[in-house]
């Protein structure tokens, strides 16, 4: 049976991750695997080398002290940690994640090397957009969502703060290889079925671009679903912003970092603007 991965830290974006894979379960029939990851500091028992700064009989006695706090520590954050798993796993059972099974681990390392492990056998990974030590500046990002996005291989389901019911989706596309990767998703997978779909390229109207755009939505089509496609000038990100607002979209569809990551450092990435500006969820293809 197929499964998705979904990552869980105890943050605000933990409660929405749940709901969009119980929505994603329910529409494809995939198990749910829920992933906590510990960083290897958070589970360390090894004190600080502080034997220089302590003196006389102190020593002994403060470093045994140290340990045994740090080894509590460790034990208090996988406690934590299979706390947030069980709260989330009886979360998506009560929404209903349809015939699928939910399991949890709790994992110790780097998440994006969870990701690279655990996306093997799965379909799509969800994840939040921010993590539990996030702030909600406007332009700040989950420090680990653009590592886990470059480095995947599989598709990412960007979880906003809140679930609101999904009718009505936009596919961004720019007839890239990742967009038509996009296009490629929804037309052959189950979780689109029903959905409204809005196509749309930001570029200009070229008779190039508009047999792309055509293209694409012959194959959207011949899935059967009913597209309204259109091209629209402008930056992309201003424009998909407001088609998103404008339409009542409720999830957006679109290829992740076009570009070279050196590039996207020095002019900036639609990628990474669209996850910092939008508020729906947005799924992301490589």
């Amino acid at each position: 049976m197929s499964k998705l991965i979904a990552f869980v830290d105890g943050s605000v974006y933990s409660e929405s991750v749940c709901d969009h894979a119980a929505w994603i379960a329910r529409g494809t029939g995939y198990s749910v695997e829920l992933l906590h990851v510990l960083g290897r500091r958070d589970v360390s028992s090894a004190p600080s080398n502080l034997s220089g700064n302590i003196t006389l009989g102190a020593r002994t006695a403060l470093l045994e002290e140290l340990s045994s706090l740090d080894e509590q520590r460790a034990k208090l954050a996988q406690k934590y940690g299979r706390a947030i798993l069980d709260d989330a796993k009886a979360r998506i059972e009560s929404a209903g994640a349809g015939a699928g099974e939910v399991s949890a681990k709790l994992r110790i390392g780097d998440i994006v090397d969870t990701v690279a492990e655990f996306e093997v056998d799965a379909e799509i990974v969800v994840v939040g957009k921010r993590g539990e030590a996030a702030d909600f500046a406007k332009l700040h990002l989950g420090s680990n969502l653009e590592r886990i996005v470059r480095a995947g291989q599989k598709p990412v389901f960007v979880a906003s703060r809140g679930f609101r019911p999904i009718e009505r989706f936009l596919i961004a596309y720019d007839g890239g290889a990742s967009s038509m990767r996009a296009v490629d998703y929804v037309a052959r997978g189950r979780l689109f079925a029903g959905l409204q779909c809005r196509l749309l390229t930001v570029g200009p109207d070229t008779a190039e671009t508009r047999k792309r755009l055509d293209d694409a939505r012959a194959i959207l089509e011949g899935a059967g679903h009913s597209v309204e496609a259109s091209i629209m000038q402008g930056q992309p990100e201003t424009v998909i912003s407001h088609a998103v607002e404008s339409e009542a979209i409720d999830l957006l569809v679109m290829g992740a970092y076009g570009h070279s990551r050196v590039r996207s450092l020095i002019i900036g990435s639609t990628t990474t603007g669209m996850v910092r500006s939008c508020k729906i969820p947005i799924a992301l293809f490589r």
